[in-house]
């Protein structure tokens, strides 16, 4: 439910613990100082100390408002705070035990629960559309606008987008204030910003503060859909989905995400970037669904391990270390391995730009990748597709599991060891020893030297080395010889992609001791 801004990043509490005590430190030399100059400074009263010309206000650094008053007054009516209602499975946590019972135990399913949520969002248009989280109403029964002046309305969904944390309501009724998006002149980093909503159930609270800063990634709030605006205006549990405005009164964005040690506010606070919020929202409103471009691919950042592994000094791209059979990316014979360097010629600099590139193409439209592969950029086009739902994507990730007995009957075989790795060719009765998927191939690990890289970085029996130095393995003797033509060339380390309950991960591996003693 709604009543809750997501907890980005958990700091350290006794770095908080410090930052309280230095401050009543400081509080401490302060009122030393006033007693020491009360006391030796004996040619002047209390009361001389303040004339009435110091009580003229004090004149503002330029561009910096005498007050915020004026704007608030005239921006606080588009803003409403949001109440909800749902249900929520509860387990009794009382067992089941043969012969035994307890009070309300009826063996039934985990009851359901009436939870109750609360947060923030605003008029957009006067015939009483409202913007505000997605992860406000989630899961919400029914839905209560509360205005300014205490008035209740019953709203209804219109639209919403998980992969932004965005969604529209609609309120019967018409002469709503509403507020616009800034779409053309954005503030500068250290402009004034101002929250309105409805912290801790506070409704009509504003706080001020400046940009922070542009476009953060915050992978933990799950999307690599938004460029966040940080802001250091106050914003706690029930401002999400509220509006943060410029000082002309202009929605520079939505509220949704704070840094936080304890879950109220710490000044690190995240909202959308009103051209994402503005080109969503409208879309939702007109009862458009939110499609994105897809091409079949995971992808990592290219760190400087595997840049080193590699022999490349560039980090910039996106490493593809999957492709979904038949999909568009495996269809056009994208390769694990590469590293995605432009899409249509522009440069792709991290993972998260190359998803929101692709998510800006619609399907059936041709894109062409320029990767990097084998130390040479090669143009690959591609025809995007739909992009399924976050739930059916889940559901096509392949897990499994093998167990000790399944290994061990795997192991006779294998070869001598290569930087501590004991290898096996996959063969239909080691396929099926191991559990391994029919699309998984290379070479299986059957045993690893206990002080090698590879079991100190993670290794383990079962897991499928698939391509080594980006080349695919198949043999020992394959993967042999890639290791002494790298030794021999004086690379440092090696890259592996490795296969794990069907997923890909690459890991570079030393090649300056085989066995770390």
């Amino acid at each position: 439910m709604g009543n809750w801004n997501f907890k980005v990043l958990l700091k350290n509490r006794s770095a908080v613990a410090g930052a309280v005590a230095g401050l009543v430190l400081g509080a401490g030399v302060a009122g030393a100082a006033i007693t020491g100059f009360g006391t030796h400074g004996a040619n002047y009263d209390g009361a001389s100390l303040i004339k009435a010309a110091d009580l003229t206000p004090v004149k503002p650094p330029a561009g910096a408002p005498m007050s915020f008053a004026d704007l608030i007054q005239r921006v606080s009516p588009a803003v409403v705070s949001i109440e909800t209602k749902g249900k929520m499975k509860i387990d009794t946590g009382l067992p089941n035990l043969p012969g035994f019972t307890f009070p309300g135990q009826d063996g039934a399913a985990p009851k359901e629960q009436e939870v109750r949520g609360a947060g923030s969002g605003f008029f957009i248009t006067a015939d009483g559309y409202v913007v505000t989280n997605n992860h406000v109403i989630d899961g919400a029964d029914e839905i209560i606008v509360k205005l300014t002046n205490d008035k209740e309305l019953k709203a209804k969904v219109i639209g919403r987008d998980v992969a932004t944390d965005l969604a529209v309501l609609k309120v019967e009724g018409n002469d709503f204030p509403f507020v616009r998006f800034e779409l053309d002149r954005k503030p500068r980093v250290g402009d004034w910003v101002i929250a309105v909503g409805n912290p801790f159930n506070f409704s009509n609270t504003a706080t001020a503060g400046i940009v922070s800063a542009y476009g953060r990634d915050l992978k933990e709030s799950g999307t690599d859909y938004v460029d966040y605006l940080q802001i250091d205006a106050a914003i706690n549990r029930g401002n999400s989905g509220g509006p943060t405005f410029d000082l002309y009164g202009r929605v520079i964005g939505v509220n949704t995400a704070i840094v936080t040690p304890s879950g109220a506010n710490a000044g690190v606070g995240f909202a959308i970037p009103a051209d994402v919020a503005d080109k969503i929202t409208t879309q939702l409103m007109k009862g458009v669904s939110i499609s994105r471009g897809y091409i079949g691919v995971s992808i990592l950042p290219v760190t400087k391990d595997t840049a080193e592994a590699l022999g490349i000094t560039d980090l910039t791209g996106a490493y593809i270390a999957e492709t979904t059979r038949g999909g568009p990316a495996d269809k056009a014979g994208v390769q694990l391995g590469d590293i995605v360097k432009t899409v249509n010629g522009a440069a792709v600099k991290s993972p998260t730009e190359l998803t929101r590139r692709i998510a800006d193409i619609k399907a059936g439209e041709k894109v062409t990748l320029g990767v990097l592969r084998n130390g040479k950029i090669v143009n690959v086009t591609v025809t995007a597709a739909l992009r399924p739902s976050e739930d059916d994507l889940a559901k096509g990730i392949n897990g499994g599991s093998t167990t000790d007995d399944e290994l061990s009957s795997a192991t006779p075989g294998a070869g001598a060891p290569v930087i501590g790795l004991s290898v096996k060719a996959i063969t239909p009765d080691v396929r099926k020893a191991f559990g391994l998927e029919d699309t998984v191939n290379g070479l299986v690990i059957t045993d690893l030297d206990t002080n090698s890289d590879g079991a100190q970085k993670g290794l383990k029996p079962g897991d499928v080395i698939m391509r080594a130095d980006n080349r695919p393995v198949t043999s020992q003797a394959d993967f042999a010889s890639i290791v002494a033509e790298l030794k021999k060339a004086g690379r440092p380390s090696i890259l592996l992609l490795v296969s794990r309950d069907g997923r890909n991960i690459p890991l570079p591996l030393t090649l300056k001791d085989e066995v770390k003693k």
